[in-house]
């Protein structure tokens, strides 16, 4: 039997070769469940219903069942809150507010752009070729 995951983080991409240097071929959202097809290194591929199959990098991925919106049935396996929390890289509107808090040294105007930037998939991919790179990142 097909081994069945869910999508842990708030958005992953879906690739089509195992690696960070492979084209994103369409994006997965937290909770999606995906369809296990192969294993290689730190790289699974996986088939989901609605879009299509490609490459997730393993850190993406849980064995456990997330349920956003569970039913009296399904409470021992929903999601708490600090489980969504940690889905969005542990950073929620709260703990990052408490951070800054206690950390008023800190500038965080950068981080805050860089929040906000967005490259391309095709700025991406002339990068790539323009600088030689080559597949093989994200091994563990």
């Amino acid at each position: 039997m097909a081994k069945t995951m869910s999508v842990q983080v708030k958005k992953c991409q879906l690739r089509n070769k195992p690696t960070f240097l492979g084209k994103v071929v369409t994006k997965l959202s937290y909770a999606d469940k995906v369809t296990v097809e192969q294993e290689e290194n730190s790289w699974v591929k996986v088939f989901h219903p609605q879009k299509k199959d490609g490459w997730v990098h393993v850190s993406a991925l849980s064995e456990k069942e997330i349920i956003l919106n569970p039913n009296s049935d399904d409470i021992q396996a929903a999601a708490s809150s600090d489980e969504i929390a940690l889905a969005g890289k542990g950073f929620n509107q709260q703990v990052e507010k408490k951070f800054k808090e206690s950390n008023r040294n800190i500038d965080f105007a950068w981080v805050d752009r860089m929040e906000k930037m967005t490259v391309s998939q095709n700025d991406i991919q002339s990068f790539i070729s323009k600088g030689g790179l080559e597949a093989g990142g994200g091994k563990s």
